[in-house]
């Protein structure tokens, strides 16, 4: 019974932020339904938009490479160079 009451209480809580949430609107440019098609797959875009004060182009290109390499994104190398050009070109310092 406890455990109810608790699940229900940190659904109560939950609920009305989830309900707050919009979509992520990434910048409109060249590259940007490749990102969408490939990089939404495996997790959030809301990643670029938090984590695009910190990346230069370098290291967009590694995070790319990472994310096929690493984590076995199945992303052509065309599309590959596709998004780390969209990525730099927008969200690099």
């Amino acid at each position: 019974m406890r455990a109810l009451i608790i699940a229900l209480a940190a659904a109560t809580i939950a609920l009305p932020s989830a309900a707050e949430e919009r979509p992520v609107e990434l910048k409109k440019a060249p590259g940007l339904d490749k990102v969408e098609g490939n990089c939404s797959g495996c997790h959030s875009l809301d990643y670029i938009a938090m984590n695009s004060p910190f990346p230069n182009a370098a290291l967009w290109d590694a995070e790319v490479a990472k994310m096929i390499k690493a984590f076995g994104a199945p992303v052509s190398d065309a599309d590959a160079k596709v998004i780390a050009d969209y990525l730099k070109a927008n969200y690099g310092s």
